[in-house]
């Protein structure tokens, strides 16, 4: 949620930051602001709405300087008004302050600086006011900014600047932030695509990292002052990676993406003819003594972690998937013989951090499965499995979900033969089906009806999406991405569910898609005839030649042949297409769906 911004160097950086604020509007936010350094003090803009609105105000007042930082905001303490935008200043117009975060202690900040005069409802604004105070005391805008961070408690990411100084001071503590080096500018953000375009050097700073930004460079030191060394990293992500090359929307363009992603999740990483899954990053002795495996996560992650559940369960391995902000706040039972994957895109979930953590200590060995190389996640678990898809700006996840289900594929296979030993038989039909899943998708991509099924079915009361196996969270997701951008009500859930309750809703205008993935498919085709009794039109995703399906379903979204264990990632394209086409005949804002965020960095 929200996005930060920073620059320092020579020239203008008005311009700058605000294209790093368009960069960044996939996070979420509802009024955007930026505060320059200039001769004569602080200029501070802000604005609820578009970052359109914040623009035009820009330009109106002719804000300059070569220092400045940015923000956009996700409403949390207060509505998105101009008062409540970032940037906050103090009194005296000193100090300009942008916050990603939660501040869990600015009630009792807040009444202790009773004195200063607050504008905005915010959390954020204890902080300039408590930097006042130290200035006030004598302290240099270093000391003052290092002893204010150190009153707070919370989730947070800072950025300040000064009257008077041409330095940028940030931090963070459970909320991204990561620095851009060029040869005559510094950068700092909460995503490498707000500097992107201006350079391909990045620093990750670790929680409790404090940087200082000059134009002769940058400093990072630790909460104490003494000066760590931190790694700097070459994103190895085009500029035009990150933008729309050419297509209405952002998620348009990363569910064509899919082909492109698949292969960069699965290159190098199975060898068909030998049967055996190989992922680079792991020890041979990873999952040594590891006897049963707990997946958390939130959101789309969650359903590629109940994906990935019921490939261990197929192979004799005791898993379960949990939502990470329940199993946060009541971990079950860990110890050594237990492995913790925590699945999320960004890295940087606020929940399944959490859920890692309350592990720390039992013996529970921890693996992320993750897209952000550097990402706090990847410091918190003892190992890391990429899924490489590239940047996803979309605020609905595509292509994050299919890769991370590729991804947990291999990962289940080297579970399977490092703890069961496997069926090398078995696991090379599956590999292969792997290999040629992404030429499978782009197929789909190019033949798929799905603008017809759209078409007939966007103004419909309900939806509801129902599978068997994999298919289930394949249908858990379809409808996720469904209520997420058309905002009409969809519900997912297991087909063998339909008759404790859901058939109940069923009706002359609640389309139902069934997913057929080559497994239990009897069964579910027995589901639709109940549904299709109702009266309920029925749309099946199906490979081709399913038995009977096309008697009992309405529309047929077919997919190619393949295993049935990767059958669920071929659904699932055509359920995004659905939802887009639908959300597109309905003039949503699918870039931008409304009160969501792309990052969830609180909790």
């Amino acid at each position: 949620m929200c996005g930060i911004t920073a620059r320092v160097g020579r020239g203008d950086a008005v311009g700058e930051l605000l294209s790093g604020l368009r960069n960044l509007e996939y996070r979420g936010y509802d009024s955007a602001g930026v505060a320059t350094v200039t001769p004569n003090g602080l200029d501070v803009i802000k604005r609820s709405g578009e970052i359109d609105e914040l623009c035009e105000a820009v330009e109106a007042t002719a804000v300059r300087g070569a220092t400045g930082i940015g923000h956009t905001r996700w409403s949390t303490h207060g509505p998105p008004t101009d008062a409540n935008a970032h940037p906050h200043t103090d009194c005296l117009g000193q100090v300009a302050v942008v916050h990603n975060g939660i501040i869990d202690n600015y009630t009792e900040l807040r009444d202790e600086l009773s004195t200063h005069e607050f504008t905005s409802e915010t959390d954020t604004e204890v902080v300039p006011h408590l930097i006042e105070e130290l200035l006030s005391a004598g302290y240099s805008p270093e000391e003052a900014f290092r002893r204010a961070v150190d009153r707070i408690s919370g989730s947070y990411a800072i950025a300040a600047v000064f009257e008077g100084s041409d330095a940028v001071y940030g931090t963070r503590s459970g909320s991204p932030l990561v620095l851009g080096r060029s040869d005559d500018c510094c950068y700092l953000a909460s995503d490498v695509p707000a500097f992107l375009e201006y350079t391909d050097e990045v620093v990750y700073l670790q929680d409790g990292d404090v940087v200082v930004m000059d134009p002769d460079g940058y400093e990072i030191t630790d909460t104490d002052g003494v000066a760590v060394d931190r790694e700097v990293e070459t994103v190895d992500w085009d500029p035009e990676d990150a933008g729309k090359g050419g297509y209405d929307h952002y998620m348009l363009k990363e569910i064509y993406e899919q082909p492109t992603a698949l292969r960069q999740s699965i290159r190098g990483r199975s060898d068909p003819l030998e049967g055996r899954a190989e992922l680079e990053e792991l020890a041979d002795d990873a999952f040594e003594g590891i006897e049963s495996v707990h997946l958390v996560a939130m959101g789309t992650s969650y359903h590629a972690a109940l994906y990935a559940q019921m490939l261990l369960a197929d192979r004799g391995i005791p898993a379960q998937a949990f939502l990470s902000g329940e199993y946060g706040s009541s971990p079950p039972p860990t110890d050594d013989r237990t492995l913790v994957i925590a699945v999320t895109q960004s890295g940087e979930t606020a929940d399944t951090l959490s859920a890692v953590r309350s592990v720390q200590g039992t013996g529970a060995h921890t693996l992320a499965v993750t897209n952000v190389v550097g990402s706090t996640i990847t410091r918190e678990c003892e190992d890391t499995v990429y899924i490489r898809a590239g940047p996803e700006i979309g605020v609905a996840a595509t292509k994050s979900f299919s890769s991370q289900v590729a991804t947990l594929v291999l990962l289940s296979e080297r579970l399977s033969h490092d703890i069961t030993g496997g069926t090398p038989r078995a696991t090379a039909e599956l590999l292969e089906a792997l290999s040629v899943l992404p030429d499978d998708v782009q197929r789909i991509l190019d033949e798929s009806t799905a603008e017809a099924v759209a078409a007939e079915y966007h103004d419909s009361d309900s939806y509801f999406f129902i599978g068997r196996g994999v298919a289930h969270p394949v249908s858990m997701e379809g409808a996720l991405k469904f209520k997420e951008i058309t905002y009409d009500h969809a519900e997912g859930f297991s087909a063998a569910e339909l008759k404790h309750g859901p058939l109940a809703l069923v009706t002359e205008n609640t389309p139902v898609f069934a997913v057929f993935t080559g497994r239990d498919d009897t069964k579910t085709l027995h589901n639709v005839k109940e549904i299709r009794a109702r009266g309920a039109p029925v749309v099946a995703v199906a490979a081709e030649g399913t038995d009977r399906i096309e008697e009992y379903a309405d529309h047929v979204l077919e997919i190619p042949n393949t295993h049935p264990d990767v059958a669920g990632v071929l659904a699932n394209v055509q359920l995004q297409l659905v939802s887009y086409l639908a959300a597109n005949e309905l003039s949503r804002a699918i870039d931008k769906p409304r009160n969501l965020a792309k990052s969830v960095t609180v909790e």
